[in-house]
């Protein structure tokens, strides 16, 4: 119970220190369950545009508030963010291209 009690106090923590990135930081891992999800089961499109569109609106969201206000590690987060962003375009089109 205290390693239960440990993560969801760092959950408040952060949500509280850095309100951006955890939302990040949660659609992220919601686009990581959809695309999950997605490779499973057999009825892919909707979970599949549902975790692209997720991976899409954090990546923007990352590198508008890395435009905003740098840190640290501005370099290698933009570049995280924009391969994010491309690859998830690219999942689109071929998305597209196969309906």
């Amino acid at each position: 119970m205290r390693i239960w009690s440990f993560w969801f106090n760092s959950f408040i923590l952060s949500s509280q220190y850095n309100p951006p990135r955890f939302v990040e930081l949660l659609m992220l891992l919601l686009a990581i369950a959809m695309l999950g999800i997605a490779s499973i089961l057999p009825d892919k499109p909707p979970y599949l545009i549902l975790g692209l569109s997720l991976v899409v609106g954090a990546s923007i969201s990352i590198l508008v508030r890395e435009a905003i206000a740098p840190s640290p590690e501005t370099r290698i987060t933009q570049l995280t963010a924009s391969l994010l962003l491309i690859i998830s375009l690219y999942g689109f089109a071929d998305l597209m291209y196969t309906l």
